[in-house]
């Protein structure tokens, strides 16, 4: 039995682009935080969980089945920044390196075509984790061979659900979720749900009657303001349903059985993590393939645990000259001003070649 995991490319390099700073780049100007973000999750993902193959599903730009059904749906999104925008032929570029294959599929979204895969592969008896913020693939997960892994904020906070799991974090069971979310509705895709009906009232719903016809069937059981709601709200929360059902059947080329992660040309590997300056990212992957890759050329790169001076400004400023009269030699610096253009802290490269960094913060 083979683990494969299947990586929502859209949502996690969201989730990476607003977890770190957008003034994150690298020495030409690139900005980087979405990139590094997803590549940290990416190696962390290989480390922590030693896949056979992965796979990571993106968007397509067109619309899907749902907006042809919902012409609402997801149109209060606001555009993508540019800043966003610009990495993700570097997010690709890094999949590429590492010869990870992406998959995407006009007409449908990224999670339809993670449903597919996963049901594609827990059908050869293999097992799928697929790796994503989006709720909505909770109702994947099928024990014992499909699991989530949810992203719940940041590039390291996930939380790994079995059914039970599932069961726990929202009051039902993975295969009744697309029924309690239409109740409840999804506001991020713009899919208002049945008034009053919260989390807790969809689910005791659903768990009481079965499903939408049960409920729908049994309107006249509920509170006066509650079965007002659902006899007038009833259409909505049908389309919703039929909207938030993931499709498993999407036609994509790619064969799961096929899908081994390991080769990959260590020069591209090392070529674009010098170009991205992601020193530390290439020294972890370097030890998970076990010193497969050659060594970096260049040693600076995104410091992740900057060292901080403590003390009284008076105090800094002693230690500034002390190491500028030490060192006698020009120093790389960073600096970061107030708001009013004063001089509110100071990064300084001590030492270069390791890497060690100093900052100075109200300085």
């Amino acid at each position: 039995m083979a683990k494969l995991v299947f990586l929502d490319g859209n949502s996690l390099t969201y989730r990476a682009f607003f977890a770190l700073p957008a003034d994150m780049a690298n020495s030409s100007g690139q900005v980087t935080n979405a990139v590094y973000g997803f590549t940290v999750m990416l190696i962390n993902l290989i480390r922590d969980h030693e896949p056979d193959g992965l796979v990571v599903a993106f968007d397509r730009p067109e619309p899907t089945f749902r907006h042809l059904m919902l012409p609402e749906y997801k149109a209060q999104r606001e555009p993508t920044s540019e800043l966003l925008v610009q990495q993700f032929p570097l997010v690709r570029n890094v999949l590429d390196v590492l010869e990870i294959p992406t998959v995407e599929t006009i007409g449908f979204e990224a999670d339809d075509v993670l449903a597919t895969l996963a049901t594609r592969a827990a059908a050869n008896g293999d097992e799928a984790v697929i790796v994503t913020g989006d709720r909505d693939l909770y109702q994947m997960v099928s024990d014992p061979l499909i699991r989530v892994l949810y992203n719940r904020r940041g590039v390291s906070d996930y939380a790994l659900y079995d059914e039970a799991g599932i069961k726990d974090r929202t009051g039902v069971s993975p295969a009744r979720y697309a029924m309690y979310a239409a109740l409840r509705g999804d506001t991020s895709d713009n899919l208002p749900g049945v008034p009053g009906v919260g989390e807790k009232t969809a689910a005791r719903l659903i768990n009481e009657y079965g499903d939408l016809d049960g409920i729908f069937a049994n309107v006249d059981k509920q509170t006066p303001k509650l079965r007002e709601n659902l006899k007038m709200f009833e259409e909505r929360a049908r389309t919703n349903h039929k909207a938030m059902i993931l499709r498993k059947d999407v036609p994509i080329e790619l064969d799961v059985t096929d899908v081994r992660w390991g080769e990959l040309d260590a020069s591209a590997v090392k070529n674009l993590f010098e170009e991205l300056e992601f020193v530390s990212l290439y020294e972890r992957l370097n030890e998970i393939l076990q010193g497969r890759l050659p060594a970096l050329e260049n040693s600076y790169g995104i410091l992740e645990t900057p060292a901080f001076v403590e003390g009284t400004s008076e105090e800094k400023a002693r230690f500034l000259a002390q190491l500028i009269d030490e060192k006698n030699r020009t120093l790389p610096v960073g600096w970061m001003t107030s708001p009013s253009g004063f001089l509110a802290a100071l990064a300084i490269a001590t030492d270069v070649k390791s890497g060690k960094v100093l900052c100075l913060n109200e300085v």
